[in-house]
Parts: structure tokens; C-alpha cells; sequence
């Protein structure tokens, strides 16, 4: 399954079968929140697979759901799990539950354990299907950060690990939680611009070839282990992969990992994003769990945007949806009778008295705009920063913040949905067919030509070429196997 399972007898060994050792596969039988005794029927136990940025923000959204405990973490990476065992011991500590989140290296390892309910996943991308379908096979439901996988082939596999083990996984598009997105996809359905000819969906740059230095790999880092089933040669350690971190002086990491933006380890914009505003407009459109029949790629005999065509008509461009501020993200969907823009914290139609004042919200600003407003942000944060230091109590406070891709809706649903055992607002199903058009976009870009795909036999009805791109399907690195593999 993987290094774990060679390595695994001398970590237990070293473990000694201590007291922590023995007791990290169980948590207390009972336990409270602000004093009050949750039941072990309402309570759901977490433990989080991928500790960067993103697990710290998805963090502070579930720790606003009633009756959810964290009691494990794991991470390649020794001091992301160290910083993430400090946050929800201090969040433990502040609501008077039992302070302990046990710490693992090796996901299997967490698995195993009886007394969690469900697994959050926010590794990169490649590591997204083998931890989901493994939890799955555990009997754990899953929350699966976004894009849903790396290639097409894997997001058929987890739609078959979720639905046969009868598990609930939500995807983190949370952006379906989010009311604007919501009265967008409402308008668009019941007919307020009429019939939808063409969308703007802007989402950002696709990938690019691999081109950062090899640099030694630090000691607190299994870069092995994050490697996974990755096979390309080309791929070696550099901080900007794995971006560092420190404890003592605490010090987050200063950028995004870098392996969503290169073609050998991730998808670019075009998943990242595309996860997003692709997800919304198909949602719109009544093409979950469908999609484009025909992707054309930017530049293919003078295609200005890469060009996604439906079996119904509908094009969808990839392409600015604000004449004024190009970079922005976010969708307009042009009707017969009107248009609708939306972004987040934004939505506007032609016709302004189809959109509830309370979610107007403020137009996307352009990058001098933004510049403005970041540089305001940055010196109220400093002055809020000498406030806190004569402050120790709120000072611990303002550390649990999370500030990224943050949807407590988003969250809470899930967690009703384990509790429920019904499909959540953003199932495997929708994850995959949105993850599916954000590959076909790279495997059309890649290729240089268009690329029909058939959604109703997920197929590429003869295309040898396409079906043979390492983003349809790619042969894992030993000693790692893809289960559920429909190859």
C-alpha cells in the first residue's frame, strides 16, 4: 500500500508500546464543549490527512461545528503536525475539552483507528485518491479538499470507494455554501435571463513544465513520502513544493505550495480555481455530474480562450467575465434575456431587482484597487497586533484564525451529513465530474487540438492519443496501486 508498510513494525517498535503508544487508538469514551456533555451520538470525531495553510483554515471551520472533537493529525511533514497538535490543543483548551491530537506520519496508521468518524484530506492533489479511497475502506467518511484528484481516472475510482462502502464525502467547493453562488445558480435556473447561450468562466493559467532547482531535503520532511505515487523522474525536492515552516519563533508558510501550478505534480489554475467557477456553472446549468462533450484549446486555429462546447448548445470560455479587471475570477452568464456576474462576495444582473441588496456585495476590485486595500489591511492587522500583546488571552485566540477558502456552511453540512448518512451539497459525484473537465481543459491544451469526450460513457470514444495522457490515467510508482481502478 505503501512505505508504511515496510516501515511500519520498527515504528511500533520504537513506540515501545508505551502508554501514548497503546493509548493514540482511543480517546476518552466522554467528553464536553463549554461544559456541556456531548452524547456519543451527536458527536463526530475528526482527524485531518495534509496539514499545510489549507488543514489549519478547514480547521477553524469545523471548530465552529457543534459536537466536533479532533484527535489526530498527520502530516509528512514532523513540524506542520507539531503546529497543528498547538492549535487544537489551545482550541481544546479554550472550550474545556481534553487536550490531546495524536500525531501520525503515516496515514494507514490514523486509519486504523476505531474511534474516528471522519477524515479531512488536504495533501496536493496526487495524494487526494489513495487517502480517500483508503479512508473510505476504513469505514471513515471523508472530507476531500479540491480538485477532487489529479487525473480523471482517479475521480472515477473514489466515486467507486465512496458509493460501494457506503461512505458521505463532501468536496471542499465550498463555494456551493455560499448564498450568493446559490441565488446565482437559482436565477439561472428558473429562467431570470433566459436561455443560457454563452458563459465567461475565468479561473486563471494553466500549468507549466516543472522548473525549480533541486535543493536538499530538510530533516523534518519525508519528501519520499510526499512523492506518493508520483513517477515522473523530473520531480525533486525544493522549498517552494513543501514550503517551510518554524515553531519557536512560529512562522507560517510564506506561499501557496508551488506543486498546483507545474504539470508534473498538479493542474494550475485550471483545477484550482477551475474547481470552483467551472463547479458553479455547471451546477447553473443542470450539468452536474455531465459536462462538456468538446474542449478546444487556446490557440487552436486563432481560438482566442479555450472553448468547452455541451451536447445542449451551451459554450463556456475560460476567459474574463469583467471587461475592466481581467484577472479576476469568477463566472457571467449570458442569457437571451439579460446577463448574471458572480464572484465571491459579488452578484449583479441586468436586471438589478433580481438580486437581494444583502447580496449585491462589492464588485471585484482591480489590482490597484486591491494593492489599496491590502496595504489598509496590513496596517490595521499591526495595529491590531500591539493591541493583542498586552493582551495574553486574546493573543492565543487570534492564532486559531484561518483566513483561506474558510466556508463553516460548507463545513457544517458535511457534518450533518455524517450524522444523517445523506448526500451532501458537494458529493463525490459532482467533485468528479468538475475534476474531469478541469483535466480534459489540460489534456486539449497539452495536446494542441481539441479533444471530444463522451460524459455518458466516460470515455474518449477512440481517441488513443488522449486516452493514453497521463492526466486520463498514469502508472503509479511502486510500490503504490490505484484500488477501484476501472482500467
Amino acid at each position: 500500500m505503501s512505505e508504511n508498510k515496510e516501515n511500519g513494525m520498527s515504528r511500533r517498535k520504537f513506540l515501545g508500546l508505551s502508554a501514548l503508544g497503546l493509548a493514540s487508538f482511543t480517546i476518552l469514551p466522554s467528553w464536553a464543549i463549554d461544559g456541556v456533555r456531548i452524547a456519543p451520538s451527536d458527536r463526530v470525531v475528526l482527524g485531518f490527512i495534509g496539514l499545510g495553510q489549507q488543514a489549519l483554515s478547514d480547521f477553524a471551520g469545523f471548530a465552529g461545528c457543534p459536537g466536533v472533537q479532533v484527535a489526530a493529525c498527520c502530516d509528512v511533514d514532523t513540524m506542520k503536525t507539531e503546529r497543528f497538535r498547538r492549535r487544537v490543543a489551545a482550541w481544546q483548551k479554550a472550550k474545556g475539552m481534553n487536550e490531546r491530537c495524536d500525531q501520525y506520519e503515516f496515514y494507514e496508521d490514523m486509519l486504523r483507528r476505531k474511534d474516528i468518524d471522519a477524515i479531512e484530506v488536504a495533501t496536493p492533489d496526487h495524494w487526494h485518491a489513495l487517502t480517500t479511497i483508503h479512508a473510505c475502506q476504513s469505514g471513515k467518511d471523508v472530507y476531500c479538499q479540491k480538485p477532487l484528484a489529479y487525473t480523471i481516472t482517479e475521480g472515477l475510482a473514489m466515486v467507486r470507494a465512496v458509493r460501494e462502502n457506503r461512505r458521505v464525502l463532501q468536496v471542499g467547493s465550498q463555494q456551493r455554501s455560499s448564498k450568493e453562488f446559490q441565488k446565482a445558480i437559482e436565477l439561472v435556473q428558473t429562467g431570470a435571463i433566459g436561455h443560457i447561450e454563452k458563459i465567461y468562466a475565468r479561473v486563471g493559467e494553466p500549468p507549466t513544465p516543472l522548473s525549480l532547482p533541486e535543493m536538499p531535503v530538510p530533516a523534518n520532511l519525508n519528501f519520499n513520502q510526499w512523492m506518493g505515487p508520483l513517477n515522473d523522474p523530473k520531480i525533486h525536492y525544493h522549498p517552494d513544493l513543501c514550503p517551510p515552516i518554524s515553531l519557536d519563533p512560529e512562522m507560517n508558510e510564506q506561499l501557496w505550495g508551488a506543486w498546483r501550478w507545474y504539470q508534473e505534480t498538479g493542474n494550475g489554475y485550471t483545477a484550482d480555481w477551475g474547481a470552483h467557477m467551472f463547479d458553479i456553472a455547471q451546477a447553473a446549468i443542470g450539468m452536474d455530474g455531465s459536462g462538456p462533450v468538446e474542449f478546444i484549446p487556446k490557440g487552436y486555429n486563432g481560438t482566442k480562450y479555450a472553448t468547452m462546447r455541451y451536447a445542449n448548445g451551451i459554450v463556456m470560455t475560460e476567459q474574463p467575465y469583467l471587461d475592466d479587471n481581467e484577472g479576476a475570477q469568477g463566472i457571467k452568464f449570458i442569457g437571451d434575456k439579460g446577463w448574471i456576474e458572480v464572484a465571491r462576495g459579488y452578484l449583479a444582473c441586468s436586471d438589478p431587482s433580481k438580486v437581494p441588496a444583502e447580496l449585491a456585495g462589492q464588485r471585484p476590485l482591480n489590482p490597484e484597487q486591491w494593492k489599496k486595500l491590502m496595504e489598509e489591511r496590513k496596517r490595521q492587522e499591526e495595529e491590531e497586533a500591539k493591541k493583542k500583546k498586552k493582551n495574553k488571552k486574546e493573543e492565543k485566540k487570534g492564532g486559531m484564525a484561518g483566513s483561506y477558502e474558510t466556508s463553516a456552511p460548507h463545513m457544517q453540512n458535511f457534518i450533518d451529513c455524517v450524522r444523517s448518512r445523506q448526500n451532501p451539497i458537494a458529493p463525490v459525484e459532482v467533485g468528479c465530474s468538475t475534476n474531469t473537465l478541469c483535466c480534459l481543459q489540460n489534456i486539449a491544451r497539452e495536446l494542441g487540438r481539441p479533444v471530444r469526450w463522451n460524459p455518458a460513457t466516460l470515455s474518449f470514444d477512440g481517441d488513443q492519443e488522449a486516452a493514453a495522457h497521463r492526466l486520463y490515467w498514469y502508472q503509479y510508482r511502486n510500490p503504490y496501486t490505484l484500488p477501484y481502478c476501472p482500467k
